[in-house]
């Protein structure tokens, strides 16, 4: 733990309570613009979080070689996606960011080095949540990026690193999906998860609850359902982050758990 940059933290954000973490499956950027059961959990789920002092969002979303920390004050709202409504497209999420909370949090960490970004803004795996959440967008929000070139055990390893945030009224999200296999789509199933997605949900569920995080983030552990399931690693991650900050006497509740068009699940949780 890098000491001086816990003083400056410290400074500018007074020790609170211990922040909840919140991982959130957040699918299609649509669910920006819907009113769905999924949109409206993320907005239930606020009635238990103190309101934040700040937003650190860890998003599927945000990849890139090291890890870097956006730092605009006023970031851009990203439309990383096609094909959708127009409407879509003319959905902003306006949060301002914050420079010093990026340049602390850089200082934090001190097993990698964290590089900070001005050009990035807000992509879907963010704005789309935080627009249910918090639709105000008057809480200063950043991203954090996932280093490609890390494997699960080391972003698990980094998230625990950002402990600190959460005791200055800091909210840590992961936005991402569990099970995310877009090459096994089925648009047909709107309410429906594979048998293979199914269980590996299932198995996932079971760690988080049980706390068996290293089954997680070890993939050679996995069997065919995890494989099937998670074929690349860039929506799990944020799982890991969120599960890295948890503390031995913290749970971890489930929401949002449904699988949808065979090959996404939209379970989220929140660790108190």
């Amino acid at each position: 733990m890098n000491v001086k940059a816990l003083d400056t933290l410290s400074s500018h954000f007074p020790i609170t309570a211990p922040m909840p973490v919140l991982f959130i499956g957040h699918g299609s950027p649509l669910n920006a613009i819907e009113q769905n059961e999924f949109s409206k959990g993320w907005a239930n789920i606020t009635s238990e979080i103190p309101t934040p002092a700040a937003i650190l969002c860890i998003s599927a979303h945000y990849e890139t070689v090291g890890t870097h920390i956006t730092a605009a004050a006023a970031p851009k709202t990203i439309h990383d996606f096609y094909g959708f409504p127009p409407a879509l497209f003319n959905t902003y999420y306006p949060a301002p960011g914050s420079p010093n909370l990026a340049t602390v949090t850089k200082n934090l960490i001190t097993e990698t080095e964290v590089t900070l970004d001005n050009n990035w803004g807000l992509d879907h795996g963010s704005w789309s949540i935080l627009k249910n959440m918090y639709p105000l967008a008057n809480i200063p929000v950043l991203e954090m990026s996932l280093d490609t070139r890390l494997t699960p055990a080391q972003h698990y390893a980094l998230a625990k690193e950002l402990k600190a945030l959460r005791t200055r009224g800091v909210l840590i999200i992961g936005s991402g999906n569990i099970v995310h296999n877009l090459g096994n789509m089925n648009w047909q199933l709107p309410n429906e998860g594979f048998d293979w997605a199914q269980a590996a949900n299932v198995q996932i569920k079971d760690a988080i609850i049980n706390h068996a995080h290293n089954h997680l983030y070890q993939p050679n552990l996995w069997d065919g359902s995890m494989k099937m399931s998670v074929p690349t690693l860039e929506h799990y991650l944020p799982l890991l982050y969120a599960l890295g900050l948890q503390e031995e006497n913290e749970t971890a509740r489930l929401f949002n758990d449904k699988t949808i068009y065979g090959s996404i699940s939209m379970t989220s949780m929140i660790i108190t």
